[in-house]
């Protein structure tokens, strides 16, 4: 019983509740139990996803994208694995923010020189930073053939890497050798992930950025410099060589040429000559005076068409000079 401030008792009357009827009672604890049913026997599986159910932790069934059931109450649990999209592991340094509308791709390379600093062939340093793409292909193998796959993975990666890198000289893995080193790692690399049964597919292994270490960066710039310098002066050399050297060569044989037709040309005009001078020592043989005549005709329509004045006289002439102008210019 309770009193006032002045001693006197109050009495507080006392408030029924109506207690709710039994059968509402059981039918909210229905529906309750009936949603949790429900919503643990539903899931979905995305567009890019396989789902892989697990009953009492042990592989039951794979399901296809959409809308499944399964066995309430934690009976079966489901694992989703993303067969269709296209997975990365970034060695040497990590991506931070890709690029957007307005600002650029941002990477993060301080604490993961580990990863990509090696030992090529020729014991030379070398920083590889590179890019595995790959895809998982069967989940059954992702999941439950190895643990932690994606550690062992990397691990992998790296591992086959290093043996490659490691077989080539530094100016093969810095230069002329990148696309052949990438190209052997993802074989190899393929080859692994079959033997250790991961359920993963390499697609593509990219050489992102190979530079010689920072503390002799400079130094080997300036190898590079004095290389380039080097191939400059050979390439002009060689195309100096080029240039002047085929020109003299035909030159040369230009002149080999005219040598040769010109020596021919004596030789064939000296062996007409002398066949036409035996032509004409036969014809002469045969007919001295016929021959002689022909001769001397011969020769005078040569000689005649070049005389500017011409006199003929009889043979019984014996004073020519009255018809010679002795005088003029034509005695000159």
């Amino acid at each position: 019983m309770n009193r006032d401030p002045f001693g006197d008792e109050i009495q507080i009357p006392q408030i029924k509740v109506p207690r709710p009827p039994a059968n509402l009672l059981r039918g909210v604890v229905v529906l309750v139990l009936a949603a949790i049913l429900v919503l643990s026997s539903i899931f979905t599986v995305g567009p890019e996803e396989i789902g892989v159910v697990l009953r009492f932790g042990q592989f039951v069934r794979t399901t296809d994208p959409g809308l499944h059931f399964r066995a309430p109450f934690g009976i079966e649990t489901v694992r989703k694995v993303p067969v269709q999209r296209q997975l990365k592991q970034e060695f040497g340094f990590r991506t931070l923010s890709a690029s957007s509308g307005t600002s650029r791709t941002q990477y993060q390379k301080r604490g993961y020189e580990g990863e990509s600093l090696m030992l090529t062939g020729d014991l030379n340093a070398a920083d590889v930073e590179w890019v595995v793409q790959y895809r998982i292909v069967d989940p059954y193998e992702y999941l439950f053939k190895v643990r932690d796959v994606p550690t062992t993975f990397a691990a992998m990666a790296e591992a086959v890497m290093r043996q490659v890198v490691g077989d080539r000289t530094v100016n093969e893995v810095l230069t002329v050798g990148r696309q052949e080193i990438a190209d052997l790692v993802e074989q190899n690399l393929q080859s692994l992930c079959d033997q250790y049964e991961t359920g993963i597919e390499v697609e593509q292994v990219v050489l992102q950025d190979v530079n010689p270490p920072e503390p002799v960066k400079p130094s080997f710039n300036e190898v590079n410099t004095a290389q380039q310098e080097k191939e400059r002066l050979i390439n002009e050399a060689q195309s100096e060589y080029n240039r002047v050297v085929p020109r003299a060569r035909g030159e040369a044989l230009q002149v080999i040429q005219q040598s040769e037709g010109y020596a021919l040309e004596r030789v064939n005009n000296a062996r007409g000559d002398s066949a036409r001078f035996v032509a004409l020592y036969e014809s002469y043989r045969r007919a001295p005076e016929v021959t002689r005549t022909r001769i001397y005709l011969e020769t005078m329509g040569q000689i005649l068409p070049e005389v500017k004045d011409k006199i003929v006289i009889d043979d019984d002439l014996r004073g020519v000079l009255p018809l010679l102008n002795l005088d003029g210019k034509g005695g000159n």
